[in-house]
């Protein structure tokens, strides 16, 4: 009887659960900025994404990707023109959550399991 009986109310619980809303429809398109800090050196990113080219500045270089969109929360990036292995990993990218202005992603090679974590702020349309 009392597993039944926190069976049940663990079904009540998780059914009231709703995880918070994504708008990642909001950030397909636009100019950002992102900042993170990678083994203590701090990163500054600005980049503009159409539906499927994404161009930014990274370290004075600039830098062009293609984006293939997998649903509206993910997408896979390529590097545009890569000139070796490296520059030609795919990596895959997953918006977790957004805000009015910002949203934080997960991105990381795909295939691997180690992943890293960013915000990005939208700066306009």
């Amino acid at each position: 009887m009392k597993k039944i009986l926190l069976a049940t109310i663990s079904l009540l619980m998780m059914s009231c659960y709703e995880p918070p809303e994504r708008k990642c429809a909001d950030f397909k398109t636009g100019k950002f900025r992102t900042e993170q800090t990678v083994n203590g050196k701090k990163t500054v990113m600005e980049f503009e994404r159409n539906d499927s080219l994404e161009t930014g500045i990274l370290n004075g270089k600039q830098e062009i990707a293609t984006i293939r969109w997998v649903n509206d929360c993910e997408y896979i990036m390529r590097k545009k023109d890569p000139k070796n292995y490296r520059e030609a990993v795919a990596i895959g990218v997953k918006i977790l959550t957004t805000s009015k202005n910002s949203y934080t992603f997960e991105y990381g090679e795909v295939g691997k399991s180690k992943k890293f974590t960013a915000t990005a702020t939208k700066i306009s349309d």
